[in-house]
């Protein structure tokens, strides 16, 4: 799958970031691009929007990257479960890493991305 087919889901609750990874997804010619503040927003988006690429920060409210993706891995659709994930966040402890990096994802892309960074994580996991 390519970048210019690719539909990726932002989900951080600070909106000048989601602004900022919008605008650099569209720049890198991602195909179909959607946003949201929170964990719960985005078990409903995954659900309606069913994402190629999931790009999500961890620490938010009501619900956290973290508890999104675990919720996520035990969805009642088998399709949903298998959507990849990329976390993206300022937070880059070990503690945060080993929490992280098991859930089945691809990858840990610290903030702000820089625009390749984000193009060659985007790439590997659309293969």
């Amino acid at each position: 799958m390519s970048l210019a087919t690719a539909r990726i889901l932002i989900v951080d609750d600070d909106p000048l970031m989601r602004k900022y990874v919008s605008t650099v997804l569209g720049r890198v010619g991602v195909g179909e691009i959607r946003d949201c503040a929170d964990g719960v927003a985005a078990l409903k988006w995954v659900a309606s929007f069913k994402p190629d690429v999931v790009l999500t920060d961890i620490h938010m409210e009501p619900m956290g990257g973290l508890e999104f993706v675990r919720q996520l891995r035990e969805h009642a659709s088998v399709e949903l479960r298998r959507t990849r994930v990329i976390f993206m966040s300022a937070d880059s402890s070990k503690a945060t890493l080993e929490e992280a990096l098991p859930l089945g994802t691809f990858g840990y892309i610290v903030k702000p991305p820089r625009p390749e960074t984000l193009r060659s994580k985007l790439e590997l996991a659309l293969k």
